[in-house]
């Protein structure tokens, strides 16, 4: 079944099954990897997207509910917010093995989109349900301070 998807800007058209999760059609019908495979069952963040401006967990998430709906990704996010944290998490040396940090930078870039001047307890609880392997917890709630003053 086609279905035509606003992906970064642009409208795409996927053919793939009913119910296919939005992760599957951006990795493989669209060879857009960016977005991680952590768990499959929307408990660890390394999946997220914006839908809608939304941090959204594309493991779970329909492809074909998605008609009409904007989706920004990893490769398609940018605005100040994503910029400032782009350069907090390198100037804070928050990737350890990287594979959540897809997931926590659309996080953390809705987060400041949203409230530019989070205190420790927005934050925390922004970035709870994404799950970091290497437990750079702490190097990511000071690199989200540090965007915010940038931002």
């Amino acid at each position: 079944m086609a279905i035509t998807l606003k992906i970064n800007g642009k409208s795409v058209t996927v053919d793939a099954a009913p119910g296919t999760p939005l992760l599957w059609v951006l990795r493989d019908h669209l060879q857009m990897t960016g977005t991680k495979f952590g768990c499959g069952v929307a408990q660890c963040g390394a999946c997220t997207v914006h839908v809608d401006g939304q941090p959204t967990r594309a493991c779970i998430t329909p492809h074909d509910s998605l008609d009409g709906a904007k989706i920004t990704t990893i490769e398609g996010v940018e605005g100040g917010a994503a910029d400032a944290i782009r350069k907090a998490w390198i100037a804070n040396d928050v990737p350890q093995c990287g594979y959540c940090q897809s997931g926590q930078i659309m996080a953390a870039t809705a987060l400041l989109r949203d409230n530019p001047t989070p205190d420790d307890a927005a934050i925390d609880e922004a970035m709870s349900g994404n799950l970091c392997r290497c437990a750079t917890y702490m190097s990511i709630r000071r690199a989200i301070k540090e965007a915010a003053s940038m931002a």
